[in-house]
């Protein structure tokens, strides 16, 4: 329910707790297409040979600002959004303009993939950035490119290693490179995806381990669009002389999506099923589902999509986990914290500092302001049972906190979200397919709420 900016987290857990048989059947929703495969998608059918076609692609902030920006670089593109599908004519890693200028808003795949891509062709690239992606980490990737033979003049104020900058390539003046992925993966997928367009043997060596899954993603999409690469130890070796070809090409959906919607589960205490979601996705949140787990959920592959049952009493588990593997998901799993039935412990999180906001303080400080005990670490953050207050959650401009926190307001009562119009970055129908959902498990339960968001 929107108002002046907010929206009102109709609170559902006590009055479906009236429900004296539950329903079994499961709250059954579709989310859109994954952001992560999305962007590399598109980067990929601009380097392929010929005309891709990406089905089930994401149409959101970040999608649409990369897709503007190949657009920028004189690709043919076709994008049919009632459809959710992108057609990309590719050019075999040649780009049509020699000088372009790029902004890619605060996409953090377009600014580190196009950055990637730019720097080491041959041409001249103006690149800006939203104010939040110019305090984003950019400075190992700027580096390595330096080290490869791009010249880069920054125009930031705040010195080198942001944006804006401009990039002038001059293709690989090296076949091997290092690069430090602690702050982010996406330097070293963005390196990976160009790889194969170098002349020689390319080997890319690695310091840090963070984000391993989504490099499994980019070598998995990569080997379908036809190129391969090798780990050998800490480095990849992409061998020369091949080459992407396009692809008629579908689209996972958003597991990060679904799993706001998996967490209600636990939360509510109902089955969840998203359809066409499966344990065998390119996408490391679904190592979410096996967390749910622990906390006493049952998570089933089913024809349709994985199916979520929650526990088989009340209450739901605290856990300690690393969630290096899942950490766009330390939100969710802060979100409903409160609830289990002891702490819960998220570590191997220090990176998401350095996202759209420091998301450990954030999520600290948004708890604390319900009255819940945090400890926070560098790294890690320690959530202990409660019942958390009526607050206004501040989102920071961060999707993330918006679409994470929402989880909590539906089992506390007086939960506001501030400008919930952020998630337009990833997800911008989120708040519309959660009051989907709402009027469904209510209708399910055989419950009618007011226009104030209580029971009848």
């Amino acid at each position: 329910m929107f108002q002046n900016n907010t929206y009102q987290v109709p609170c559902l857990y006590q009055t479906l707790r009236t429900k004296s048989t539950p329903s079994d059947r499961p709250l059954t929703l579709r989310v859109p297409g994954s952001k992560s495969i999305t962007n590399r998608a598109l980067l990929l059918a601009t380097l392929a040979d010929g005309v891709s076609v990406l089905r089930g692609a994401l149409f959101s902030d970040d999608s649409r600002h990369f897709l503007q920006c190949i657009q920028d670089l004189g690709f043919e593109t076709e994008a049919d959004e009632a459809n959710s599908k992108i057609t990309v004519k590719g050019l075999g890693g040649k780009i049509p303009c020699t000088e372009a200028a790029q902004y890619v808003g605060s996409a953090g795949t377009a600014a580190r993939f196009l950055t990637a891509c730019l720097g080491l062709s041959h041409g001249v690239y103006h690149m800006d950035a939203s104010e939040q992606m110019r305090r984003r980490p950019m400075a190992p990737l700027l580096q390595s490119l330096q080290e490869l033979g791009c010249e880069i003049t920054y125009e930031s104020p705040d010195g080198e290693g942001r944006f804006p900058f401009t990039l002038k390539g001059h293709g690989f003046q090296r076949d091997h490179i290092s690069i430090n992925i602690d702050s982010s993966s996406q330097f070293l997928s963005a390196l990976l995806i160009v790889s194969c367009l170098c002349e020689r043997d390319f080997t890319t060596s690695i310091e840090g381990t963070h984000g391993m899954a989504y490099i499994d993603m980019t070598l998995k999409m990569m080997e379908q669009f036809g190129v391969r690469t090798q780990k050998i130890e800490h480095a990849f070796l992409t061998p020369s002389g091949q080459h992407y070809r396009a692809m008629d090409y579908l689209i996972e959906p958003d597991v990060s999506a679904a799993c706001y919607f998996y967490a209600m589960c636990p939360l509510l205490h109902i089955p969840v099923l998203v359809s066409d979601v499966h344990f065998d996705s390119l996408q490391g949140d679904v190592a979410f589902l096996t967390i749910l787990e622990k906390m006493g959920c049952t998570a089933a592959d089913t024809p349709e999509g994985v199916l979520v049952t929650p526990p088989a009493g009340e209450s739901f588990h605290g856990v300690t986990v690393d969630m290096s593997a899942c950490s766009d998901q330390a939100i969710t799993l802060a979100a409903i914290a409160p609830f289990a039935d002891s702490p819960t412990t998220i570590t191997g999180i220090g990176h998401i500092r350095f996202q759209e906001s420091d998301r450990i303080a954030a999520i600290t400080a948004e708890l604390s302001k319900m009255g819940i005990l945090c400890e926070e670490g560098e790294s890690s953050i320690t959530i202990h049972p409660g019942i958390p207050k009526a607050s206004l959650v501040e989102t920071y401009e961060d999707h993330r906190m918006a679409m994470g926190f929402s989880l909590t307001g539906l089992r506390s009562p007086g939960i506001v979200i501030h400008n919930p119009g952020c998630c337009r970055k990833t997800f911008e129908t989120y708040f519309e397919i959660l009051d989907k959902t709402i009027e469904s498990t209510l209708r399910e339960a055989s419950i009618v709420m007011n226009s104030s968001g209580r029971s009848d």
